[in-house]
């Protein structure tokens, strides 16, 4: 359930920036609260819903041939306008609502039959798949909150409107994190954070690497994403290992007494002009909060390296994303210059596109 939704923008030219005042919080070394303590519910994927509904094939044909031709009216528009996606995407996307919608896939094929009458369950009514249609072409809604998750590395995450949807060049910070623990046991064993963790993608796949043996905090100023983020690690059985809060950044660990092993981020980095001219489906729906890097995308990423000099540990590993070389040499010169004697070993990582997308790095 891919949909294009790839950062690519221009690059820039960035001002000088002053180191922001920081506090090295008061840290705790044991997972004590709960995986989250935010009230909010997050809505249940299309695919884990029970079939309660029913309909005959005949109409669920109609309404897919209804879909169909609501997706080819748009031509080549979406794509030219910004990037969207163009019938032919649309309609993997069609196929693949039908199976999360279905309870018995074996019955897809039937869907040619003239005149069917036979009944099929369902997980979603017939009428609300019109309503999802409509809000995902007319609306440019992203499939992904249409159906409720997005396949991300080897994970199902849940995902809904007002939490970012997890990208695949994301998933590299996952193997980032991997090769510094393969041959470092202490890494392995200590104390990682995911900051700004949206969907817990990130904090879910550290977690499957450390095992038993480390613990993940992962945060999250946003409610509605904590939520979800809890959510999707209680489906992977990762509660003894990772731990959901919420606050901004840092913030939320101000009781850990120990040093971190590991500090990862997909901050936002988008500079603020460019947010109204991104894809629809990103723009309109997807979390400003998790977009907008201020004015030239550095603000977010400049403060965590400044937390970051601070909290990790000797040995410790960082990892951020950024929104491409520029973003990444500015941020290595500036670790180099204003947080000098901090950090070694850094390096620019390109992305799965051959474009430098990540800042890495070790504390002296």
């Amino acid at each position: 359930m891919k949909l294009s939704l790839i950062r690519t923008y221009s690059y820039y030219t960035f001002p000088n920036f002053h180191k922001p005042k920081t506090q090295s919080p008061s840290l705790c070394a044991r997972l004590t609260r709960p995986v989250c303590s935010t009230s909010l519910k997050p809505k249940t994927p299309l695919f884990l819903r029970p079939p309660e509904y029913s309909a005959t094939l005949s109409d669920l044909k109609r309404w897919q041939d209804w879909a169909k031709t609501l997706s080819s009216s748009i031509g080549s528009s979406f794509l030219d306008s910004d990037n969207g996606p163009d019938p032919s995407l649309l309609c993997r996307e069609l196929n693949w609502l039908i199976e999360d919608s279905l309870e018995d896939h074996s019955v897809i094929p039937q869907l040619g039959i003239q005149d069917n009458s036979k009944n099929v369950r369902l997980k979603v009514d017939i009428a609300e798949l019109y309503s999802l249609w409509k809000q995902r072409i007319e609306g440019r809604k992203p499939f992904q909150y249409i159906v409720g998750c997005e396949h991300w590395r080897d994970l199902v995450l849940s995902v809904e409107e007002g939490v970012f949807i997890p990208r695949p060049e994301t998933e590299l910070l996952v193997d980032l994190a991997s090769d510094a623990v393969s041959n470092n046991e202490e890494l392995r064993q200590g104390l990682w954070v995911d900051l700004g963790t949206g969907s817990g993608a990130i904090a879910i796949g550290i977690g499957r690497i450390l095992g038993t043996r480390g613990r993940v905090i992962a945060t999250d100023l946003n409610p509605l994403a904590a939520s979800v983020a809890a959510f999707n690690v209680q489906r992977y059985s990762l509660q003894d290992v990772i731990e959901i809060r919420q606050g901004s950044w840092f913030e939320p660990l101000k009781d850990i007494e120990e040093k971190l092993s590991g500090v990862i981020s997909n901050p936002p980095y988008i500079p603020s002009e460019d947010i109204p001219g991104l894809q629809a489906e990103v723009g309109r729906h997807e979390p400003r909060l998790a977009l907008d890097g201020g004015f030239d995308g550095m603000d977010d990423l400049l403060y965590l390296s400044n937390c970051t000099a601070l909290l990790l540990k000797p040995g410790g590993f960082f990892a951020f994303e950024t929104n491409g070389e520029k973003q990444c040499k500015f941020l290595v010169d500036y670790l180099e210059n204003d947080n000098a004697g901090s950090f070694c070993n850094m390096k620019i990582v390109s992305d799965f596109a051959g474009i430098p997308r990540f800042v890495t790095g070790f504390h002296q």
